[in-house]
């Protein structure tokens, strides 16, 4: 039997867009650029606007809550988790940021970051200070659509977790989101490697480590998963879709 090799993310990059003539092909703006029409020559003016900072290592912040704001950053390779400090002192995990997503973006209002980031993974980022947003905002105009389009999907993730959705509809949703997404990073469709550990996506789903453990053999007896360690084969990615919509109410 051959050996399955799963998609490293941990060493994942972007295609290499370090020079004059190419931007980041997994850029969050991308979308808004794109639709603009914007050719080599517009898009090599903008990437002179972006920071490329990195590598963050395994456990590295890349802020810290109370820093002052300064930037929003896109992830270029690598996973990003961002958590707080609950009122009880505990952990609470917010999201898991992938290559072409935002961090930051909900520093704006009090220019201070309310939450923690800290790299799952190597990380490498690229940074918009909010003056050079501005200059990005007068010439791609879809820009603060596009903004408003990511804050509005981290708004929709906080409202599915504080609904009160079955612990099976919450762990397959949470499986098909981050497929998909890896998907859109350049992943091919049914394989995947989690960077983060099982206690971290129970306290992102809001469960017990214990329920996502028992979840994952279920989803495995049942031939929706296979498990390798913190690698995932989907052979059923339209069982686990079902399995979340019909639980969600879609």
């Amino acid at each position: 039997m051959s050996r399955v090799v799963y998609p490293a993310i941990a060493r994942w990059r972007a295609t290499d867009d370090g020079d004059a003539a190419h931007f980041c092909s997994t850029c969050a703006f991308s979308r808004a650029c794109h639709a603009h029409g914007m050719d080599k020559s517009a898009l090599r003016d903008l990437h002179l606007l972006v920071e490329h900072v990195g590598p963050f290592e395994p456990g590295q912040n890349v802020f810290r809550a109370g820093d002052r704001f300064e930037a929003i950053a896109a992830v270029r390779e690598g996973t990003v988790k961002t958590w707080r400090v609950d009122r009880e002192g505990r952990e609470q995990v917010l999201g898991f940021h992938l290559p072409g997503e935002i961090i930051g973006l909900s520093a704006i209002e009090n220019e201070r970051y309310p939450c923690n980031a800290v790299a799952l993974d190597l990380v490498q980022l690229c940074r918009f200070s909010f003056p050079r947003m501005a200059v990005l905002a007068t010439r791609v105009p879809g820009l603060q659509k596009e903004l408003f389009r990511l804050m509005s999907r981290d708004i929709g993730h906080a409202e599915r977790l504080a609904a009160d959705y079955p612990a099976d509809a919450r762990l397959a949703h949470f499986l098909v989101d981050h497929a998909q997404r890896l998907v859109r990073c350049g992943f091919p469709p049914g394989r995947m490697r989690l960077a983060m550990p099982r206690s971290d996506i129970a306290n992102y789903l809001r469960l017990a480590p214990e329920t996502v453990s028992r979840l994952f053999r279920r989803f495995r007896d049942a031939g929706l998963i296979r498990v390798h360690g913190r690698n995932l084969d989907l052979p059923d990615l339209p069982g686990l879709e079902r399995l979340a919509a019909t639980a969600l109410g879609n």
